[in-house]
């Protein structure tokens, strides 16, 4: 769970500092760079797995594959000047962590903050793009965490997920050497197991981690690799599945029968399936103009296939292909409620799309509903999972709780170069768990745009239907 995230000099993230709790909704105009956190986010998750190189062809925005530009990820990043950009996330990983070999293992400690600080190199010859180069990786943990943790969370959550022993270790750290900067893997006791030149390395050392002999640096890498953004598109939720596909659904929605097919016959389900396609099929029917007698995934043993049918009140039986985008959509995180194994962190661009107004409470209580409930612990019933969804809609804003909110507004802030520039700030509503004493905040007066009718609007309730 990302429970902090840092930004400064990351495209139009100047100086972003932004507490997250199991769910959050950022609101604002287009053209804000509402998505910049999500891509900061998903850069993350992609330095956990993968080379700086290919993190930085991934990220929205740039121009993916060859040709790809690394400066698009930085702050003016044509201007011939300094490049670097740090990013921190400040997050809580499982008590438990399983390395690629099936091995488990148990962190020291599960309230960690992690740092990067990358620069920009370039092209020693006329031609060819730079490269990104690591300036600093730290991983340490958060001492006294009880007390850092801003949103509240009963006693049993914070018992069942935060190891702290009032200890300050050091997992990975950065220091100069004789003639240049070193990153420090470090032992139990914070002592030096070994170092890496930066200037050497072409992924982050915490990405090279895939074994259980440094557990609690494999679950800040596991629990980073879990972060990602879920864009479903239409064309990936109606295509059938093979036998020999994925049965976990994809960020695009693509293996959506094959999921529904395993968390239904999933061995605490398999004496009655039928329980799951029934939860899902209830859940969405709440869709108002949708009457869903029942919903299950049909094999077909001739092509070996499985087809996600629907089937109306009346009899009317309809393949997933045949359902509107919106419904989809909306089955497809019906189907992730239900999925324990899907867990982590979920960035969702406008959810609203697609969704009629009389079912975006519907699609809003969805959401809400996927992230960990703070007040319980987190098992099969409650899946430690969080959700942070960005809009524009004032429906969606209406229907949010304030302490759920997030106002992007553009500000002025200083420049690396000392200037004054306009860039992305993310402000809490006032006398939330989110406002900081003497922090900026955002109030009704600042959001009246989402809670009143447009001003050029043609139709309007009634006085005696508004009173």
């Amino acid at each position: 769970m990302l429970t902090r995230l840092q930004v400064q000099g990351f495209k139009n993230l100047l100086d972003v500092d932004v507490e997250f709790g199991p769910f959050t909704c950022i609101a604002g105009a287009n053209g804000m760079g509402k998505s910049n956190i999500f891509d900061a986010i998903e850069f993350l998750s992609y330095l956990a797995t993968g080379s700086l190189a290919d993190a930085a062809q991934r990220v929205r925005g740039t121009a993916r594959g060859r040709g790809g530009d690394p400066r698009d990820l930085f702050w003016d990043g044509y201007r011939e000047h300094e490049h670097r950009f740090t990013i921190a996330a400040e997050m809580i990983v499982p008590t438990e962590v399983e390395d690629e070999l099936g091995e488990l293992a148990r962190p020291e400690a599960t309230y960690l903050r992690y740092e990067v600080v990358l620069g920009y190199e370039p092209s020693r010859g006329d031609h060819g793009l730079g490269r990104l180069h690591l300036l600093r990786e730290d991983l340490r943990q958060i001492p006294n965490a009880r007390s850092r943790l801003a949103f509240p969370a009963s006693q049993a959550f914070l018992d069942a997920m935060v190891i702290d022993d009032g200890r300050s270790r050091v997992f990975l750290s950065t220091d100069t050497g004789d003639s240049e900067q070193l990153i420090n893997e470090h032992t139990q006791w914070n002592r030096v197991e070994r170092s890496r030149p930066a200037s050497r390395v072409t992924r982050t050392v915490l990405s090279t981690k895939i074994t259980a002999d440094n557990p609690t640096i494999l679950a800040a890498r596991n629990e980073m690799k879990s972060w990602r953004r879920l864009a479903l598109e239409p064309s990936a939720l109606r295509t059938p599945d093979g036998t020999t596909g994925s049965d976990l659904l994809s960020a695009n929605g693509r293996h959506l029968p094959a999921t529904l097919h395993r968390v239904a016959h999933a061995p605490e389900w398999s004496a009655e399936p039928d329980q799951v396609y029934a939860r899902v099929a209830g859940r969405l029917s709440d869709l108002s103009g949708l009457a869903v007698e029942d919903l299950e995934v049909e094999f077909d043993e001739a092509r070996e296939l499985f087809t996600l049918f629907l089937t109306e009140r009346g009899g009317l039986r309809l393949p997933a292909r045949a359902l509107s985008e919106g419904t989809l959509r909306f089955l497809a995180l019906c189907v992730l409620l239900e999925d324990t194994e899907f867990t982590g962190l979920i960035c969702m661009e406008e959810p609203e799309n697609g969704i009629h107004p009389a079912n975006l409470a519907a699609m809003v209580q969805l959401v809400r509903d996927l992230a960990v409930d703070p007040t319980d612990v987190p098992s099969g019933d409650n899946p430690f999972r969080q959700v942070i969804i960005n809009t524009h809609s004032p429906g969606v804003v209406q229907l949010c709780d304030p302490d759920d909110l997030l106002l992007a507004d553009v500000r002025l802030t200083a420049a690396p170069d000392g200037t004054a520039a306009r860039a992305l700030s993310l402000l809490p509503f006032r006398r939330t768990w989110r406002a900081r004493r003497g922090g900026p905040t955002f109030s009704m007066a600042d959001i009246v745009a989402y809670l009143s009718e447009p001003p050029q609007a043609h139709l309007r309730l009634p006085s005696d239907l508004t009173a």
